[in-house]
């Protein structure tokens, strides 16, 4: 009977160790991820000139594709670029619907969908989906110059002027920072 309780507490016992280092294991993955982008978004922040910030926001956006969770959502996205550069919006935001209907913690999908929104005239729907990227990437360059150009639209000049600043201050050489209107005594 003792045996049979300490083999089963030992098989118990090394269950939850292993699940223990799993979670582990996870959870330092996520981390490195985290501490990754942050060296990104520090590096762009603090680029000596324009090329430098250039190639950083190019190794931004290929780390906020590459997030997706799984390989075949990646290749979803890539597809709905491609078929927003060849003006096929539609087929992109049915693309994009399901991506997000898949994996609604993937900012990367939204953001690209809220693009498409923003193309085929729906402001609102794009804001909304802008507010979800925003949710699970603040830093997200992309989405607050997007708000900012869908605010410009729609009239709304100070709320344009403050998410670009929010956007030029993640990325200081964004290209909309022509966008700004520098305040009177105020060198930007």
């Amino acid at each position: 009977m003792i045996g049979n309780w300490q083999t089963n507490l030992t098989f118990q016992a090394r269950h939850l160790l292993a699940i223990f280092l799993l979670c582990l294991a996870a959870a330092t993955s996520a981390a490195r991820s985290d501490t990754s982008n942050d060296g990104l978004f520090e590096a762009l922040k603090n680029a000596p000139n324009e090329k430098e910030a250039r190639l950083i926001e190019t190794e931004i956006w290929e780390a906020w594709i590459d997030a997706a969770p799984t390989p075949e959502l990646r290749e979803q996205v890539e597809s709905a670029m491609r078929m927003r550069g060849e003006y096929n919006y539609q087929g992109a935001r049915e693309v994009l619907d399901k991506v997000v209907a898949e994996a609604p913690d993937y900012p990367e999908g939204w953001n690209q969908r809220a693009f498409i929104l923003f193309l085929q005239g729906d402001y609102e729907a794009s804001l909304a989906d802008i507010k979800r990227v925003l949710e699970l990437e603040p830093r997200h360059f992309g989405a607050l110059s997007g708000q900012a150009m869908i605010y410009i639209t729609q009239g709304r000049a100070e709320l344009a002027q403050k998410t670009l600043r929010d956007a030029v201050n993640v990325h200081p050489y964004l290209k909309e920072r022509a966008l700004l209107i520098k305040p009177k005594g105020v060198d930007l």
